[in-house]
């Protein structure tokens, strides 16, 4: 086993997650993750943690959910799964398919939710066959299955959860890179110092907190303007250095986030990205009051649509994201690494993260929450209450910045 493989095992349980002995640690490991899943399974041995494993795999998640829809053709009854692990239910949960066909799968999968709700922390370990498994998935059936997901899902985040991936084939394949180069690119990005990123992501997340609003703007001959401003008094900014002792879910990370509000104006996204297996280019919102009023996509604007179209908060923004992992140097087709590059910015459609919220406050509610990512490191500027703190991607607190 390459050593690497060991020490990113050994970043996931003890910077990431934290585990400790005693733990009760649910394991999710891709169909060619094994290798990691293996190493990780082994250091939570080392700690005492207890652990139970997932089978998490894209072609099951596919198989079951085109089962549900031909079983809602025929007239059938659905039941619940996991789209992450690929996990559904043989028995019969007694709702029938809406009468378009679309199934109607169960809204409390207990057995599922339980597991989650006893669990201290959860690790998903992506890395599958096919980045693209569940292509052929209606955008309908997709939309039914995250809102039926909501119980589970929130019982997972309630854990210590984090995410991260195996260097495969696959994924190499969709970054346009070789097998071997790809791994070196991924171990640039996991195996960093990072409590010394988070000391310099501190300054980002102070500006952050001390701000009330926040205004993005390029201005690029071969593509639309970004003119977007947005509120973000009373939030908290989260320093997303890799690990839950920061309120941080990813490895690798290298990002500082806020859940921002009232937005208005337009963004341009051109950092291109897969949604729903579908790939999604040239992204152009509108919003007014808040909401996106208007939307366009050079290739993909069905699988946008059916995004915006998930439920009333996926129309509002959930998070405003600045990239500052410079160990990401090239954009892969992954937002796990492409969100935290430095010289980007991102902002999500959908949920909101409860870390960056008052007590007792709810943020923007969705079933979704997807990112789109902008290159700023050219003909841009990042504004906090008037005053420019990154410009064309450099920092105020970094050496070249011009003001």
């Amino acid at each position: 086993m390459d050593e690497r493989v060991r020490e990113h095992a050994e970043v996931l349980v003890d910077w990431s997650a934290r585990v400790e002995a005693g733990d009760d640690v649910v394991v999710s490991v891709a169909e060619d993750a094994h290798e990691l899943g293996v190493a990780v399974a082994g250091a939570l041995g080392e700690r005492g943690a207890n652990v139970t494993t997932l089978y998490g795999s894209a072609e099951l998640s596919r198989a079951y959910l085109k089962g549900a829809e031909a079983g809602a053709d025929d007239g059938r009854d659905g039941d619940g799964g996991d789209e992450d692990d690929g996990n559904g239910s043989d028995e019969d949960d007694g709702n029938e398919s809406d009468a378009d066909g679309v199934p109607d799968f169960d809204d409390d999968p207990a057995v599922e939710r339980a597991l989650f709700a006893a669990a201290d922390a959860y690790l998903r370990i992506g890395g599958g066959r096919n980045t693209t498994a569940t292509a052929d998935v209606s955008s309908e059936t997709r939309q039914a299955y995250a809102k039926a997901r909501k119980g589970v899902r929130e019982a997972r985040m309630d854990t210590d959860w984090v995410s991260t991936v195996h260097p495969t084939r696959s994924l190499a394949q969709q970054a346009e890179m070789a097998y071997e180069e790809y791994r070196e690119f991924v171990y640039d990005a996991v195996l960093r110092d990072w409590e010394a990123l988070a000391d310099e992501m501190a300054s980002m997340k102070d500006a952050l907190d001390d701000g009330e609003t926040v205004r993005i703007v390029t201005e690029r001959d071969d593509a639309p303007d970004t003119d977007i401003e947005m509120s973000i008094a009373g939030r908290t900014a989260v320093n997303s250095a890799a690990s839950v002792a920061y309120d941080s879910h990813n490895l690798p990370s290298g990002e500082v986030f806020t859940a921002p509000y009232d937005t208005e104006g337009e963004a341009f996204f051109d950092v291109p990205m897969t949604i729903d297996a579908t790939r999604v280019r040239g992204v152009h919102l509108v919003f007014e009051d808040g909401e996106v009023v208007d939307f366009s996509a050079g290739a993909g604007e069905d699988a946008l649509a059916s995004v915006l179209d998930t439920d009333p908060g996926a129309r509002r923004l959930g998070e405003l994201g600045i990239g500052m992992n410079r160990g990401i140097d090239r954009f892969t087709d992954s937002i796990l690494f492409d969100e935290k590059m430095g010289d980007t910015v991102h902002l999500a459609v959908g949920r909101a993260y409860d870390a960056c919220l008052p007590d007792g406050e709810s943020g923007n509610d969705s079933a979704v929450h997807v990112d789109m990512i902008s290159d700023v490191s050219a003909d841009s500027r990042l504004e906090i209450d008037g005053e420019v703190v990154q410009r064309d991607g450099t920092f105020r607190w970094e050496d070249g910045f011009d003001g």
